[in-house]
């Protein structure tokens, strides 16, 4: 087991704050902002733990460090995220699936709705087990929103 430089406590609100700060006023998932999401995320979580793990004493933290944020759309039908499709501003109290032509339920984006879409990450590495690491998180706060995020923070000692 590894000596973490931050505690999990610490960064799972780190990356929960990260997160909400960059997809918190969004209503759904957004293909065309999703890099800005994921840029924003990475560099907030980069600068917070490279401020709190360098000692005040040193010109550099003790370690390097690595982050990934990964962003997964669900296709979901937008009424199921209780959204307007377009530029409509009505909402329906009662969940309906919304058609395209052809009779089939569409996506968040207008596109055919076909379920939720799987995804598995793995991640391996060769390194000193007592002082590098790694830790992953999964926002809860992207579900409501049409979209999975999974981050995961990578340490090695310098």
């Amino acid at each position: 087991m590894s000596s973490q430089p931050i505690s999990s406590t610490r960064l799972r609100q780190i990356a929960a704050d990260a997160c909400q700060s960059a997809i918190g006023s969004s209503d759904f998932y957004e293909h065309s902002k999703v890099e800005g999401w994921n840029s924003s995320i990475i560099n907030s979580i980069l600068k917070a733990v490279i401020s709190e793990s360098t000692p005040s004493n040193s010109q550099g933290p003790a370690h390097k460090f690595v982050v990934n944020s990964t962003i997964v759309q669900h296709l979901v039908p937008t009424s199921a995220l209780n959204k307007p499709k377009g530029g409509t501003d009505t909402k329906h109290d009662e969940p309906h699936i919304s058609t395209s032509d052809g009779g089939a339920a569409t996506g968040t984006d207008g596109k055919p709705h076909v379920g939720r879409r799987g995804m598995h990450s793995a991640t391996q590495a060769f390194w000193n087990e007592k002082s590098d690491g790694m830790w992953s998180f999964k926002y809860d706060g992207g579900e409501g929103k049409g979209m999975d995020v999974v981050i995961s923070v990578i340490w090695i000692s310098v």
